[in-house]
């Protein structure tokens, strides 16, 4: 009780000092306050003006799986080494996921793009992420997730990195399925 009736006190009375400090931590609250509230508002308000310009994303659940360089080789399907850096390599049906398509794996930072094909990824909706080792590929092991496409690639662009190749059963299929869609349903 005594104790409780100096703090209660002690702004009325006691020492300068103490009620200077008080007020001075009181004012110090108070202007901590407002600029939390302030920078709480400018963050609210910034996101939104942010998404008004910039193109929504489509999100896709797709199964995925991982590959590395020691499965095969080290170069993809335009002759390019594989990236394992900020924008990493995949691979795909392109049929399904043209040549070029960039997308973002959702709740990671991953980025890919595609710019690679394999003849067990034909015909299905499964993506294969490039992982720089082995160690990673099998921890990566088998995921259904979704997918943020960020830009889509080019149907053309497939087409003719595919024709050449067309003696390939599997790369017939993938021209024939792109050479089916209709010119809305093409992205370019």
């Amino acid at each position: 009780m005594r104790t409780a009736r100096k703090l209660f006190l002690a702004p009325f009375g006691g020492n300068s000092y103490q009620t200077h400090d008080l007020q001075a931590a009181a004012w110090l609250r108070l202007t901590f306050t407002f600029a939390a509230a302030g920078l709480l508002a400018s963050c609210a308000a910034a996101p939104a003006l942010h998404t008004a310009s910039a193109p929504k994303c489509q999100r896709v659940h797709v199964r995925t799986t991982a590959y590395c360089k020691r499965e095969g080789t080290s170069r993809n399907a335009v002759g390019e080494y594989l990236s394992g850096r900020i924008v990493r390599s995949a691979a795909s049906d392109w049929s399904r996921f043209p040549i070029g398509t960039r997308f973002r794996v959702v709740g990671t930072t991953e980025e890919y793009i595609i710019d690679d094909y394999g003849a067990a990824l034909i015909g299905t909706n499964t993506i294969d992420l490039y992982k720089t080792s082995m160690l990673a590929m099998q921890q990566w092991g088998v995921r259904h997730v979704d997918i943020d496409i960020l830009q889509w690639g080019s149907d053309a662009q497939s087409v003719k990195v595919l024709t050449p190749r067309a003696r390939n059963k599997g790369v017939r299929k993938m021209l024939l399925a792109l050479n089916k869609k209709k010119p809305a349903d093409r992205q370019l």
